[in-house]
């Protein structure tokens, strides 16, 4: 495999069942690229954050393995190439900023000036320059998040794994992460991001997997994800029933538009069959005002992919 193609992360059937009754995860795979950004969606209780803890062995997986940068999960020199921020972080209220990230250093091996200039260095990187001397306990959510942040960039990370990063955040907060997040992967770290933050997600990851129930529902790029049916909108002088009629014969399905009678949506198989809906309508003597396809969001596919599991 080359360097292009290797895993940050490879799971092969991790099942975790509690209690001998309850499956939180089964028989998932997948596998997370070194140097993309992989994204981790589910509703509550889909059972990601229990694959998340498996991924970074705070849970014994019943069954199944897990990989890390081409290595079990117990490798310990692997896990040094690892950081990781919990979804809800307890941190030691008591500590100055400096003094927590100067602890978590000693961890990781770092000493003396080398630690001090890597703690300065990842403090200003999340925005916190000039909070030092400040105790955590003194810090909003928000400032909480990106102590935890910093914590986690400490050892220079291949692979940072992010559990929820921008819940607690203002806009302007989450904007600032979302673009620290586009320059750490640029930078060629891998990143396995579980959110509920759509948007976040769509903007920053190559890949995204859906749980739900314990199964992975579907793995790939959100672009990839979408094939499928395409509307359009579709604003046109006037509807008559002959128009539906032809319509009907080019596309899946026309519906029009209850607060715009003049506004079609019309699905079609593929997007290259815009031209037959705009030929159909100009052969029906009516004036076409705007021919739109619709792009489904990531939010949207995944409400569609869970609402599915549901019928």
């Amino acid at each position: 495999m080359s360097k292009q193609q290797a895993h940050a992360i490879e799971v092969v059937n991790l099942t975790k069942i509690y209690n001998n009754t309850l499956v939180a995860v089964d028989s998932v795979s997948f596998a997370a690229v070194q140097g993309e950004a992989f994204g981790f969606l589910g509703p509550n209780g889909a059972g990601k954050s229990t694959v998340v803890k498996m991924i970074v062995g705070l849970v014994a997986p019943t069954a199944g393995t897990i990989r890390i940068l081409g290595q079990p999960i117990g490798h310990m020199e692997t896990r040094r190439r690892v950081g990781y921020l919990p979804e809800l972080p307890t941190f030691h209220r008591w500590l100055k900023a400096l003094e927590f990230l100067e602890f978590h250093g000693q961890l990781y091996g770092l000493r003396g000036q080398q630690l001090r200039k890597r703690s300065l260095e990842v403090l200003a990187t999340v925005g916190l320059s000039g909070h030092e001397k400040q105790k955590l306990g003194t810090f909003s959510k928000g400032m909480l998040q990106r102590i935890g942040l910093a914590q986690a960039l400490l050892n220079n990370p291949d692979l940072l794994i992010l559990d929820e990063l921008v819940s607690g955040l203002d806009p302007v907060g989450v904007r600032d992460m979302r673009d620290l997040l586009q320059q750490l992967k640029a930078s060629g770290m891998s990143i396995f991001l579980n959110s509920h933050q759509l948007a976040d997600v769509e903007a920053l990851c190559d890949r995204v997997a859906i749980i739900n129930h314990g199964h992975i529902l579907k793995v790939g790029a959100p672009s990839q994800l979408f094939e499928g049916v395409i509307t359009l909108e579709v604003r046109v002088s006037q509807v008559s029933p002959e128009l539906l009629r032809r319509l009907s014969l080019v596309a899946v399905n026309v519906q029009q538009k209850e607060q715009a009678p003049c506004t079609l949506l019309v699905k079609v198989q593929k997007e290259e069959q815009a031209a037959d809906v705009a030929d159909v309508i100009h052969s029906c003597d009516v004036r076409l005002y705007n021919l739109a396809p619709q792009r489904q969001s990531l939010e949207q596919l995944f409400l569609d992919t869970i609402d599915a599991t549901r019928q």
